[in-house]
């Protein structure tokens, strides 16, 4: 199969400044790329390095992929503005196979795409600027919600809806059926109830990040809409934006260096190299962990962080987004808190583990403490707040009331009562009500 050759020119922000160039191949079996800066970002007094991986120098950064994961054809800065499954299977269904990496992430909305990048043609023209508007005036919820209900109830025979998806998705992530949605308070994803869910999902995903607010985290801004009807949308507002300035983003993965794996506490090594406020973020990061292990949330994959740019060569943490409680599941951390601990959701774990964070054992169990007492006391209300009440709301208290909120008991000022004294044992056994 002969081997295609396609190239870019990569810009930044509304004002478009040059930053470099992307080479891509593809013979049909394998993808690669080469990501050069332009000289002119490398002596430009505002330049920053894309990435930990990508820092500024001359000469050509080089991405392959592999059959088993295509997506490192492009550079971790790059790929990630591309779709996840979602946004993929429309594109698939609206334009055909055999579509490259390279295609994912040209064929995405300009207006809409994951943080700051653009990219242009070799003529100097906007690659994916689609004339269709995204506008709540043309695009009104009920309309991207019937769309997607079409197209998730058959994707098979939905190739208009796919169509018309595919303009509003650009390169969103995730599973889920979602849309952009640009309004005039700003820009927002969409995100859409299954006909095949069998819990509120988006109504319990707008109530666990309005507690993660309550517990001091910084979390993303999310509203309940069409909350009346059987499918509510989640509205969540895009941070990589404000107002009409782009911000430039970067996954938990990304920083790492896109491993196949990574832990909590190498993302608190990159935080201390990268970030403008390290200890802010390590206590940030210190509190999100223990707020995933008690709310049993399972969907912490290292896509699922991030940083956002904060100028002079400087990156934070972004605020939270994606948490969904799942009480049936079995409580395990996609991303582990160190090699040592393992995928084990514990916190004991966490809180020997908080030297790794630049914090103390005692400092430890306080953050998961009072975080603890947040959830304990405010899931139930802000769960009523989106709808979630009686016997729904009761299939919940699984996730919320997990079995780790026992270990808290043991919490004493400043310290962790070991798990091995014997007049102390800890009952890890489902509370009343729960199976």
């Amino acid at each position: 199969m002969s081997k295609t050759s396609r190239s870019v020119k990569v810009t930044i922000g509304e004002r478009g400044l040059k930053v470099g160039s992307l080479r891509f191949e593809s013979d049909g079996r394998r993808q690669s790329s080469a990501f050069e800066y332009d000289p002119a970002w490398l002596t430009y007094e505002g330049g920053f390095d894309l990435s930990p991986t990508l820092p500024r120098r001359p000469g050509p950064f080089f991405s392959a992929g592999t059959r088993e994961n295509p997506r490192a054809a492009l550079p971790g800065a790059i790929s990630d503005a591309t779709p996840d499954n979602w946004g993929r299977s429309l594109m698939k269904a609206a334009l055909g196979g055999g579509l490259t990496e390279f295609d994912f992430l040209t064929l995405s909305d300009d207006r809409t795409r994951q943080g700051a990048l653009r990219y242009l043609d070799e003529d100097g023209r906007q690659l994916a600027d689609p004339a269709r508007p995204l506008s709540r005036k043309t695009f009104p919820l009920e309309k991207l919600r019937a769309l997607a209900l079409a197209y998730d109830r058959d994707p098979a025979r939905a190739e208009a809806e796919a169509a018309e998806l595919t303009g509003a998705v650009g390169s969103l992530g995730g599973a889920r059926p979602k849309a952009n949605v640009i309004s005039e308070n700003g820009l927002f994803i969409a995100k859409f109830t299954s006909e095949r869910d069998g819990k509120p999902i988006e109504r319990v995903e707008v109530a666990t990040l309005n507690l993660a607010r309550d517990a001091g985290l910084r979390a993303s801004q999310a509203e309940l809409m069409l909350a009346n009807s059987p499918y509510p949308v989640a509205m969540i507002r895009r941070f990589d934006r404000r107002a009409q300035t782009r911000i430039p983003y970067i996954s938990a993965r990304t920083a790492l260096g896109d491993p196949d794996h990574g832990t909590y506490d190498e993302i608190a090594e990159v935080i201390r190299r990268i970030s403008k406020a390290p200890r802010a973020d390590l206590v940030e990061l210190y509190g999100r962990i223990a707020f995933t292990i008690l709310i049993a949330n399972t969907d912490d994959h290292l896509k699922n962080h991030g940083f956002l740019y904060m100028g002079g060569n400087r990156w934070g943490l972004s605020p939270v987004f994606d948490v969904n409680p799942q009480p049936e599941r079995q409580r395990t951390l996609e991303t582990p808190i160190s090699e040592l601990s393992g995928n084990t959701a514990s916190i004991e774990a966490l809180i020997e583990a908080a030297p790794f964070f630049d914090l103390t054992d005692g400092e430890g169990a306080e953050i998961a403490s009072r975080i603890g007492a947040v959830i304990r006391d405010g899931w139930r209300g802000r769960l009523a707040e989106q709808g979630v009440t009686g016997p729904e709301a009761r299939l919940y208290e699984p996730a919320f009331l997990n079995p780790e909120m026992k270990v808290l008991e043991r919490i004493t000022p400043g310290r962790l009562v070991p798990v091995t004294d014997p007049f102390l044992p800890v009952d890890r056994s489902p509370g009343p009500g729960k199976t």
